[in-house]
């Protein structure tokens, strides 16, 4: 049996900033012990992550400049649930055909992680697509550096394993397809 300890309890909450991604919110609580202060957290949507594999077990990565890192990375298509979106599920797909032009007719959900708990409530879903169909992406003026590269699953796995890939959504989705058997 799991124990669990007492919740904390929200007394209020104000937003201290806002812009059209993101929020921050100070709020007032009671912590478990009884004890009252403040929580500053940010409410962010969530995102999608999306493992997309062709039949000889190529995926789908992408490489550009990530600009809160300072770096270009190695990243599997990804991006922001939109609130036009039905779910997470919906902006996968337009993620996926947005940024790569790829289309998928199969997909499986791998599961959701809480991207820097206790900082922020953002959770990244993944997904595995399959029987794609390649077209044209439709980059945003942010994505123009963007380039599109098929790697075998294993040299993406070694990516991962190398810290060269440390985007959280990413990292996920790679290992839960791994563990599940997904890709070869």
């Amino acid at each position: 049996m799991i124990e669990t300890s007492p919740a904390w309890s929200r007394l209020s909450s104000v937003v201290t900033f806002s812009s059209r991604w993101f929020e921050v919110r100070r709020d007032a609580a009671v912590r478990p012990d009884g004890s009252r202060g403040v929580y500053d957290h940010v409410v962010a949507p969530g995102a999608v992550t999306v493992v997309a594999a062709r039949p000889d077990g190529r995926i789908a990565v992408t490489r550009q400049w990530i600009y809160v890192h300072e770096q270009t990375q190695w990243r599997l298509p990804a991006g922001g649930i939109e609130r036009s979106d039905a779910g997470p599920a919906a902006a996968a797909r337009r993620e996926l055909a947005e940024e790569t032009g790829i289309t998928a007719k199969r997909w499986a959900p791998l599961g959701a992680v809480h991207c820097a708990d206790s900082f922020t409530d953002h959770r990244d879903h993944a997904f595995l697509a399959t029987d794609l169909t390649e077209g044209e992406p439709r980059l945003e003026a942010g994505e123009a550096d963007l380039e599109l590269h098929w790697l075998p699953f294993a040299e993406v796995l070694d990516l991962v394993l190398a810290g060269r890939m440390p985007h959280a959504g990413s990292t996920f989705a790679v290992l839960t397809a791994q563990v599940r058997g997904l890709v070869e």
